[in-house]
């Protein structure tokens, strides 16, 4: 009977078979729901949510600061309020600059582009493609009926879609006091963790946040100074070019820039289209030029080079994450979605390298160095 049991027969493999699958079925499916129910809770709370976001992005680019101050004998209140202070006073400023041309002209903006549908769909329709397939025709009206319904929108401003519950200035004097005190004693919270934690349990999460910190915030640096150079390059060239619209079209493509592959594409295709308007095809081609050199630009070196391995993410997972937050969160949700998607992946080689210290020694060597491994496929592929 012993001697029996011991024989796997096709019945018993199946039977195994089945049992796994059972296994991982069940599992994917508490995966699914927790996943669901984590998202409808983040629905909900939203409102809390996004100061609290944005408070840390840009607490990211001011905590170096502080930290300096710091370092030099000032005490954090004085060092984070003078430090907020001044960027506020340059936020401001920018805003008080930019704001009338941006707002002023995007109803031109939204009208070029869409005069710029038009004259496309017309060369398509006619010499030498002669394509009139109706469901071209409807697909440019559509493009077409977004763009001009977005006129008032695009006018509203960059920060028309920062709230749903709330105002403008509240959300915006929310995010500016959180910021001032996370810079203010935002070095005490590691600390804090490991003594709550322990030193296993603590030292783990000190050591994930701590790299999720560095991940987010080298990425929010590095990315205004991309989408900087982006927006001076593509300015100065449609200047060049003699667009009225030059300056409120260098704005949207800096605001583009946080938005990576997508915000791009979106923001040259506008410069384009609205410059087939204002001027005429051979700048709207010399346009079209300088926004795929930019991009070039951008992709193999300015990213590479200034970027690093700070999110060392997959273009892939980049465009599927920014397609998920926007379709989720709209535009906040598309420009929070690459920072949260760079901390998740952050979080998941940390653990990938406790599970290669945890793997028995008499394992396979490829088991025990996975995050080796792909590091070294990702410094491969850059």
């Amino acid at each position: 009977m012993a001697e029996e049991q011991r024989i796997r027969d096709r019945g018993v493999v199946i039977d195994d078979a089945f049992a796994g699958l059972q296994r991982w079925g069940l599992r994917i499916i508490v995966i699914a729901v927790a996943g669901y129910v984590i998202g409808w809770g983040i629905g909900h709370i939203w409102m809390v949510i996004f100061p609290v976001s944005m408070a840390l992005i840009v607490s990211t680019v001011l905590g170096p600061p502080v930290g300096w101050l710091r370092s030099k004998g000032w005490p954090s209140a004085l060092a984070a309020a003078l430090v907020v202070i001044s960027f506020i006073g340059v936020l401001v400023g920018v805003i008080a600059i930019l704001t009338p041309q941006v707002a002023g002209q995007a109803g031109e903006i939204a009208s070029g582009a869409s005069g710029g549908l038009q004259k496309v769909r017309d060369w398509v329709a006619g010499e030498p493609l002669n394509l009139s397939d109706g469901q071209i025709t409807r697909a440019f009206e559509a493009v077409q009926e977004k763009l001009q319904s977005s006129a008032t929108a695009i006018s509203a401003g960059v920060f028309s879609t920062i709230t749903t519950a709330t105002s403008i200035i509240v959300n915006l004097v929310l995010i500016l006091m959180l910021t001032f005190f996370f810079v203010k004693d935002g070095h005490k919270f590691l600390p804090w963790v490991t003594a709550i934690g322990g030193q296993r349990a603590g030292a783990h999460l000190t050591e994930m946040l701590a790299r999720v910190w560095s991940t987010l915030g080298g990425f929010i640096r590095t990315q205004s100074l991309v989408a900087l150079i982006d927006a001076v390059i593509i300015g100065a060239g449609l200047a060049i070019l003699g667009s009225p619209l030059a300056v409120p079209l260098a704005v949207i493509t800096f605001f583009g820039g946080y938005i990576p592959i997508v915000g791009a594409f979106i923001s040259g295709a506008l410069a384009v289209l609205v410059t087939l308007v204002t001027n005429d095809w051979k700048d709207a081609l010399i346009a079209l030029v300088i926004v795929v050199l930019v991009q070039q630009l951008e992709g193999n070196v300015l990213s590479p080079v200034l970027q690093g391995k700070n999110m060392n993410l997959h273009p892939a997972v980049v465009l599927m994450s920014v397609t998920a937050g926007g379709s989720m969160f709209g535009i906040t949700g598309a420009f929070l979605a690459v920072p949260v998607a760079a901390s998740v992946a952050e979080i998941l080689r940390y653990a990938n390298e406790r599970i290669d210290e945890s793997v028995s020694v008499l394992a396979p060597k490829t088991d025990a160095r996975s995050a080796e491994i792909l590091a070294a496929d990702r410094e491969e592929e850059d």
